[in-house]
């Protein structure tokens, strides 16, 4: 208990803390002054009625109006990239001065290229589905896109870690990396009941954009894998790499896949049933002074990407409370795996959130309403209190233990 309660609060050097608060004053103005610059675009390009000027040059090209999404919903997605890319590239340097990133400028702009390309190609398709529903049945298109959405989503979860993810980082497996580490994790999946043989454990070679450590758990079925970052073996010890590791396996235990996904799903029914309510006023209310005659004509294409962006940000403190009640069950979880394979899990994981705070440059008091809005992980300093208090295995507690 002494050495759980020498950790039991978490600081940083005051080198460190100087930077972990402008850190933080740079991620709080990106966010929400990058949020109410993408809204003033959007409103503004509305304004001057670009949409009408891009639906023309789209009937120019056919008079189909699927073929003519071809043309519109592109040239808008494009427009929404390049609103971010003064955030994104304000964002890359703040971290390469202060040493979250060692990404070189080139590899960065391929990254930021194939994310775009990405963005456009699956929005358009997206956005050419919504428009046939919107075309097909004006009041109820929106319930119609979330069923459609359902299984994509699924899809998408499976799929990442074998299509997407190698786009941007290179895996090999870890088995070759460190044999040691993959006998120690497999200790801790079988503890967990997971069977996740050594040919999908995979170390990604994170040293190439990123200084900090993590490993994670992702896929489900045939996909599903566990990632360690090679900084993670370079900087953290093995006994704090299970602490870690055991947490992202608790998302998988405590199916919180499963539950992430009902939980999207009934958010975003009701943000698709909101986005359709002001949808419909804006363009009832505005659209003949915007020039957009109904909601299916793709004039209106501008107006939507504003009420998502408006809704979107909205919607993040009620996805980011339910990421990080989901995270503190992680973390109990994997304090409780580790338990029996570390000498001291209380220690283990009390150290390994103070290391990665340090590594991290996480901020050791942050405000509250950023907290609120922004954070989908608790705050590392209440993490690590909890860490160290946590001790369900002492005589005569009632604690509830989530690994039996």
């Amino acid at each position: 208990m002494l050495q759980a309660a020498v950790h039991a609060v978490y600081s940083l050097p005051p080198d460190k803390l100087v930077k972990a608060v402008a850190l933080a004053h740079a991620r709080t103005i990106a966010y929400f002054g990058g949020t109410a610059w993408t809204i003033f675009v959007l409103w503004l390009l509305v304004r001057v009625r670009l949409g009408p000027a891009i639906r023309d040059l789209a009937a120019k090209a056919s008079r189909k109006a699927w073929a003519q999404g071809m043309v519109a919903a592109p040239i808008w997605l494009v427009v929404l990239v390049l609103i971010g890319l003064p955030v994104s590239l304000y964002m890359h340097t703040v971290n390469l001065h202060y040493g979250l990133s060692v990404e070189p400028w080139t590899m960065w702009w391929g990254d930021f290229g194939k994310s775009a390309a990405l963005t456009v190609i699956f929005g358009t398709i997206a956005l050419s589905v919504l428009y046939a529903l919107i075309r097909h049945s004006t009041r109820r298109w929106w319930l119609w896109f979330w069923v459609i959405c359902l299984p994509v989503e699924v899809a998408a979860v499976f799929l990442v870690p074998i299509v997407i993810d190698p786009m941007f980082n290179h895996f090999s497996p870890l088995a070759k990396t460190d044999p040691a580490l993959v006998q120690q994790l497999e200790k801790v999946a079988a503890r967990g009941g997971l069977h996740i043989p050594p040919s999908r454990m995979y170390v990604m070679d994170a040293s190439a954009k990123v200084t900090g450590p993590n490993a994670y758990v992702t896929g489900f079925g045939a996909s599903k894998r566990i990632v360690v970052w090679d900084t993670t073996i370079r900087k953290v010890p093995q006994d704090e790499i299970l602490a870690i590791y055991g947490h992202e396996q608790g998302h998988y235990v405590l199916h919180h896949i499963q539950k992430g996904m009902a939980f999207s799903a009934a958010v975003m029914l009701a943000f698709f049933w909101f986005a359709y309510l002001l949808f419909t006023w804006l363009v009832g209310r505005f659209g003949g002074r915007w020039r957009i005659p109904s909601v299916a004509d793709w004039s209106s294409l501008g107006a939507l990407l504003l009420v998502v962006t408006v809704l979107s940000f909205l919607a993040d403190p009620v996805g980011n409370a339910f990421s990080r009640h989901i995270e503190h069950q992680a973390d109990v979880y994997g304090e409780e795996v580790i338990h029996g394979l570390v000498p001291n899990p209380q220690a283990t994981m009390s150290e390994s959130f103070q290391r990665l705070g340090e590594l991290w440059l996480d901020l050791p008091d942050p405000n509250g309403f950023v907290v609120f809005w922004t954070y989908s992980h608790p705050p590392t300093s209440s993490r690590m209190r909890f860490a160290a208090e946590y001790d369900p295995w002492v005589p005569g507690s009632r604690a509830p233990k989530l690994v039996k």
